[in-house]
């Protein structure tokens, strides 16, 4: 088994469970927490994904920015795939933080749509190596 074989799975595994959670607090109303678990699912997926580079980061912005690094601009993911990160990651910021900004329906609608294929993106890119 490689060397983060196991932290990986356990990523992919939360990075799901975030996913699966964002669908249901959709369906009750609660938007800002939406954009949160949206987030939360590329997050993990993303650390999965560097993993699998030897690359281990805990913090969201040297996530971010080795994913636009080691992903993107190797052509492993799409560009999109990145922007779309970046949207996740705003997004995110306005459901925690946002005090009197709030995630729109429509927008916490897209962030599931967005995470979901980053999600099957990574998982792709992780069967390939």
């Amino acid at each position: 088994m490689q060397k983060y074989g196991q932290e990986i799975a356990a990523n992919l595994e939360r990075a799901q469970h975030s996913i699966e959670a964002a669908k249901e607090m959709a369906a009750s109303g609660f938007y800002d927490f939406v954009a949160s678990r949206a987030y939360y699912t590329a997050f993990y997926a993303a650390t999965a994904a560097l993993l699998d580079e030897g690359v281990e980061l805990s913090k969201h912005s040297g996530v971010i920015a080795s994913v636009h690094q080691r992903l993107v601009k190797t052509g492993k993911i799409d560009k999109q795939q990145g922007k779309d990160l970046n949207w996740l990651f705003e997004l995110r910021n306005v459901g925690d933080y946002g005090i009197t900004l709030h995630v729109s329906q429509q927008d916490a609608e897209r962030s599931i749509r967005v995470a979901e294929d980053f999600l099957h993106v990574i998982k792709s890119l992780l069967r390939q190596a």
